[in-house]
């Protein structure tokens, strides 16, 4: 996957910081975004030089800031050698081309950022596909703006000349090659809807860790699943998800999947080409949101989670909120205040494990009711209840009688118990289900 013309990564680019404070907007909002902006450009290897707040009505159609702002942009880019000016807000193809008329600089805006660091960080095979889609997609409607010193060698009608004609030449490429990652991205998901059904059938509980990048998601894994999911103070330090397995306080089999940090003005094409790797958030039993209890943007960080799980259709699904970080000090008031608000409340430190014995149980306690182990008794002719039985369940024991009849022992999700009401053998026997402690064997 070839870089991106706007990568930082070959040697430190002097980068001035821009954002944009429409009317509405509180000052202290569009700092802490600039903030954000300036560990995002430090993640891709810029030097941060110096950072401008422009407070206007409106964004402007040509420039987003204005003339005048852009002006004053190109004096203080030649006065600091400034070679890169960074927006926090997406620019449109004209909007970037005027501003670097007008500044004589390379414009970047917070999408490209993101992009660049995506694909510095993508290490899996899907991963580099989805990221070399997404560029694609940023790309092709800002290709006439790479091509400007063609466009002087245009004719008229019927004299098309070289510049239209390598524009349609790479558009044409672009479109075919974005076509092929989507078959390739097919491809994957396919496999690895399998792959999780294939999990399903063995009764794993299916459990996904969300949140805000840099929230901590990597470093709880690695603590309850003793793996070595790299954990780093960087923005989207994990971008490829890891998949490890969880033995819970019931013995519950369970796996739990680290996945891509989210962010505020995550770029929709991106959410759209992340498709294959955010299915893994789609398909969980159970959403594991973690949250930087620490950060004082910490509302806004759970806004952006909560839009991007809408995007994704998620928005519904069960959770557990994780209240990290709580070895720092700012997080204990902030837990208070944030608590009667989340679904299922949780306060831990990942980095200590404080907290951590009581989350495994807060996790047993919600999934001892997503199965239940049953004995059944299924006549011949229900071959679509034992195909979803197969399927969906967990069977340990599977016996045929002389007419047709199957016995089966086996562990049921609780869509499928109704279904076989009728069928089961074990209705009022409570030692099968409960050990000595009243625990149901799942």
């Amino acid at each position: 996957m070839a870089r991106p013309p706007w990568s930082f990564q070959n040697e430190p680019e002097r980068v001035l910081l821009v954002g944009v404070r429409l009317k509405d907007q509180r000052r202290e909002a569009v700092e802490d975004l600039l903030d954000e902006l300036a560990q995002l450009a430090a993640t891709a290897g810029a030097e941060i030089v110096g950072r401008l707040v422009c407070s206007q009505r409106s964004f402007h159609p040509a420039t987003l800031i204005g003339k005048g702002k852009a002006g004053q942009i190109a004096a203080q880019a030649a006065a600091e050698s400034i070679t890169t000016v960074l927006f926090d807000d997406d620019l449109s193809p004209a909007q970037g081309r005027n501003l670097a008329e007008i500044t004589g600089c390379k414009i970047v805006d917070r999408a490209q950022l993101i992009l660049d660091i995506f694909a510095q960080h993508a290490q899996s095979r899907a991963g580099r596909l989805q990221i070399e889609l997404a560029q694609l997609q940023y790309l092709l409607p800002r290709l006439r703006g790479m091509w400007t010193h063609l466009e002087r060698q245009q004719g008229g009608i019927g004299l098309r000349g070289p510049g239209e004609k390598q524009l349609e030449l790479d558009r044409r490429r672009i479109v075919d090659r974005i076509g092929r990652i989507r078959a390739s991205l097919k491809e994957v998901r396919q496999r690895r809807a399998e792959m999780r059904r294939g999990r399903r059938r063995h009764g794993w509980a299916l459990l996904t860790l969300v949140g805000y990048t840099n929230a901590g998601k990597s470093t709880l894994i690695n603590h309850l699943a003793d793996a070595r999911v790299e954990a780093d103070d960087r923005l989207f330090a994990t971008l490829d998800p890891t998949t490890r397995q969880i033995r819970l306080p019931n013995h519950q089999p369970a796996l739990i999947t680290d996945t891509v940090g989210f962010i505020r003005k995550l770029p929709h094409h991106l959410v759209e080409s992340f498709k294959a790797t955010l299915e893994e958030v789609i398909e969980a039993d159970l959403l594991i949101h973690v949250i930087d209890a620490a950060h004082p943007g910490v509302e806004d960080q759970i806004r952006a989670v909560e839009q991007v799980l809408r995007e994704l259709g998620a928005a519904t699904k069960p959770r557990i909120s994780v209240l990290n970080k709580m070895d720092l000090t700012e997080a204990g008031p902030q837990a208070v205040r944030l608590a009667p608000g989340l679904e299922r409340p949780v306060t831990l430190s990942a980095l200590t494990g404080e907290g951590l014995d009581l989350f495994r149980a807060e996790l047993a306690d919600f999934l001892k009711s997503r199965t239940l182990r049953v004995r059944l008794r299924v006549p011949p002719t229900e071959g679509k209840l034992l195909a979803a039985i197969r399927s969906s369940g967990r069977v340990f024991e599977e016996k045929y009688e002389a007419d047709g009849a199957v016995r089966l022992d086996a562990s049921l999700p609780g869509r499928l118990l109704g279904l076989c009401a009728a069928y089961r053998m074990d209705e009022g026997e409570a030692s099968p289900l409960e050990d000595e402690n009243g625990v149901r064997d799942l």
